[in-house]
């Protein structure tokens, strides 16, 4: 499939005109999909797929389009050459781009990940064989993810990653469940014995009476997938040189040193250790690690070759979205087998749901509990909790009343297949706040 791809460059490459040059982006995949449900297989499949997103370049003029292959070099090289046409035709008449930035300085790349995965029919005999005699519903999605990256400037980067990722609940009743997640490179049986049979416990304590709390103040405990839904949110913007620049940033109090998070809170782009390409679209390579917070402190914001150029500062290879790919939050001193014990008294959030900004400036976020989330008494699970809204800001959640964060860390990978698998992930620990508001 690379060669594939460095050929279809090469060809690219010998149609163009004097002056002209070219960006191109492949992404393809090879994934396994099984559906789920009474803990039964339901549906099962394939998806292969490659697509070819072209940009064609003259001075600062520029266009692309983005084209299903089908792996036949005669026809793919039929449909570029078409395309190519086409978009040459049209750039005469588009204006010229002010803050166009492409890399002209080749730096190529290749990351082969090895694949460690056993057969997907290995994993779905794990599952179901687990999931006996229980309401058992999800998707496992398993294979290799592909990205290229080519110019005219002879530049060309590769990768490849091979990993899973099994997306399950535990259903109670219509609206009482337990969601669990397990994703890596390597399956490890006694890894998923040890999910599902945490999992187990949990569907047997949603069994007890559901318990109400009143609006207030509570000491909670958020795994590692409730942290993720908060850092997600703060992504969508919060790291963004462009949200920085404009002030739109929910993070702008922290950038400008009006407020800070906990010390102890440090966390970085790792793309060395994540799951997405070093390179982006336009070629540039992103550093293995970048610090965003820093011991509570705002570090660097993430940097798109064209914010690059419009405030005039160096890149750091972030794609246009200036959004992070592979969050890697340190972790903290607070053992994972005596969270319950340290909790005390207080809610232990298993899933969070629905975030949103209610005061985007204050970085304050609102959204509700999901699934799993636990009333606990003297260290011990007392019931389900019945659903709350929270209201609170990240400076006292993550800051001044963050407790603890746990030793051991999980690592999370987004279950997006919108057009094709995601490669976001996420390594995290779980995280103990006090007085944390619930409103509702």
């Amino acid at each position: 499939m690379q060669q594939q791809f460095y050929e279809l460059s090469d060809f690219i490459q010998s149609k163009l005109l004097p002056d002209e040059h070219f960006t191109c982006n492949f992404v393809a995949e090879d994934s396994d999909f099984v559906r789920v449900n009474k803990g039964k297989v339901r549906q099962s499949g394939n998806v292969w797929q490659q697509s070819l997103q072209l940009k064609l370049i003259f001075g600062n003029k520029h266009v692309a389009t983005k084209m299903m292959l089908t792996g036949v070099g005669s026809e793919d090289r039929a449909q570029v050459s078409n395309a190519i046409s086409a978009l040459r035709e049209k750039l005469p008449f588009l204006p010229d781009d002010p803050y166009l930035l492409i890399a002209e300085t080749p730096d190529s790349t290749a990351d082969h990940a090895d694949n460690h995965l056993i057969k997907t029919p290995e994993m779905v005999e794990q599952i179901v064989t687990a999931g006996q005699g229980l309401d058992m519903v999800g998707i496992l999605a398993s294979g290799g993810i592909y990205r290229g990256f080519s110019n005219s400037y002879g530049q060309r980067n590769w990768f490849c990653t091979h990993n899973f990722n099994f997306d399950w609940s535990l259903v109670h009743n219509a609206n009482k469940a337990v969601k669990s997640t397990y994703a890596g490179t390597k399956w490890d049986s006694e890894a998923f014995t040890a999910k599902m049979a945490l999992a187990k416990r949990k569907l047997s304590a949603l069994q007890r009476p559901a318990v109400t709390l009143n609006p207030g103040e509570y000491r909670v405990f958020l795994t590692p997938e409730a942290l993720w839904e908060i850092l997600e949110l703060l992504c969508w913007g919060g790291f963004s040189i462009r949200s920085v620049k404009s002030k739109v940033s929910p993070l702008i109090k922290l950038v400008e040193n009006e407020e800070s998070l906990h010390k102890m809170f440090s966390m970085y782009e790792n793309v060395k250790d994540g799951s997405s390409p070093q390179f982006q679209a336009d070629g540039f390579l992103r550093p293995n690690r970048i610090p965003l917070i820093a011991n509570g402190r705002f570090v660097e914001a993430l940097v798109s070759p064209r914010s690059s150029k419009e405030y005039n500062t160096s890149t750091n290879g972030a794609s246009s979205s200036e959004s992070p790919d592979s969050l890697d939050v340190m972790p903290g001193t607070l053992k994972s087998n005596q969270v319950l014990q340290k909790l005390e008294t207080g809610v232990h959030v298993g899933n969070l749901w629905y975030l949103n900004y209610s005061d985007r400036s204050g970085c304050r976020i609102t959204g509700m509990t999901r699934f799993a989330t636990f009333w606990v008494e003297n260290g011990e699970v007392v019931g389900p909790l019945n659903v709350m809204r929270f209201d609170d800001t990240v400076y006292r959640m993550l800051g001044s009343n963050l407790m603890g964060l746990t030793d051991e860390r999980d690592f999370l990978l987004s279950a997006s297949s919108y057009h094709n698998r995601s490669t976001h992930s996420a390594r995290l620990p779980g995280a103990m706040i006090e007085n944390f508001r619930f409103t509702l």
